[in-house]
């Protein structure tokens, strides 16, 4: 099977969700730094391509960059880790889904929030600012305008722009849990997460990156950075878990889940054992 049915990508998730959430601590951190690093890693890329790009391309330039940052969300899905937006909408799911507790939902999104703030904050210092790749020229000035169109937000806009991020991120991650072939995954994930960037939207992991490298360079301060962090986080939450995963439940596991025989909802999450094991902690 190429693909699978939205009511089985739905039965999926809650089972990826449930198996995320019931991981080690350990290994938590450990998949959750390396989903930092690479969405840190994407983002440098998307830096590094468009930095010294002529003011005469326009809005084309933010294309280009848009194209090249799903790669860190590419080695998320694929290669494995653990990522706070993508976790924003199956942990909630399994939660809603009843495959969960609360408390543990929670534990999860707080240990996943802190290892990818760690796997980007490494990023930003050892590669841009040890490093010097986000530390002078134009690639410094194209940092500091970015963190600065990010900070300028308010509250509200920051909050909205959330949601607008992670509506599409989470629904990179489940067209992603659709495909049954590696190509299909990257295409599921590449478009949904060009499309957040080049919009312009503010993803909570992305954002660990590039103010903090701004704020090594002695630009800005952590306290401007925490207060983008707050609503940004909960704008990503919201888009994850209620424009994704609360609207699907509503459609496709409300009513339906209790008609699934128990072999075909195990025959649906089988997969996630025989492609990825231990893949179901490695999916964003």
């Amino acid at each position: 099977m190429a693909a699978k049915t939205p009511l089985e990508v739905a039965q999926y998730t809650a089972y990826t969700g449930m198996k995320k959430a019931q991981n080690p601590v350990s290994s938590v951190l450990i998949l959750s730094f390396l989903a930092g690093a690479f969405i840190a890693l994407g983002f440098l890329l998307d830096i590094r391509v468009i930095a010294s790009a002529p003011a005469e391309w326009g809005s084309l330039v933010n294309l280009i960059g848009a194209a090249v940052f799903p790669v860190g969300l590419i080695l998320v899905l694929i290669g494995g880790g653990e990522l706070l937006t993508g976790n924003m909408m199956a942990v909630p799911l399994a939660t809603i889904a009843r495959k969960l507790s609360t408390g543990n939902m929670l534990k999860n999104l707080t240990l996943v929030t802190i290892g990818n703030f760690l796997g980007a904050l490494f990023v930003a210092y050892a590669f841009g600012h040890v490093l010097g790749l986000t530390a002078e020229g134009a690639y410094l000035t194209k940092v500091v305008d970015m963190a600065g169109h990010k900070l300028d937000d308010s509250f509200l806009q920051a909050f909205i722009s959330g949601i607008g991020c992670n509506w599409l991120v989470a629904l990179a991650v489940w067209l992603s849990y659709a495909s049954d072939t590696m190509s299909g995954k990257v295409l599921g994930i590449w478009f949904p997460t060009m499309a957040f960037v080049a919009i312009g939207f503010q993803h909570v992991v992305a954002n660990m990156f590039l103010i903090p490298a701004a704020i090594f360079e002695g630009h800005y301060s952590w306290g401007q950075y925490i207060m983008n962090f707050i609503p940004v986080w909960l704008g990503n939450l919201t888009g994850g878990a209620l424009f994704v995963a609360v609207a699907y439940w509503m459609v496709y596991l409300r009513k339906h889940e209790p008609e699934v025989k128990p072999e075909v909802a195990m025959a649906v999450a089988q997969p996630v054992e025989t492609e990825a094991r231990p893949m179901w902690s490695k999916q964003a």
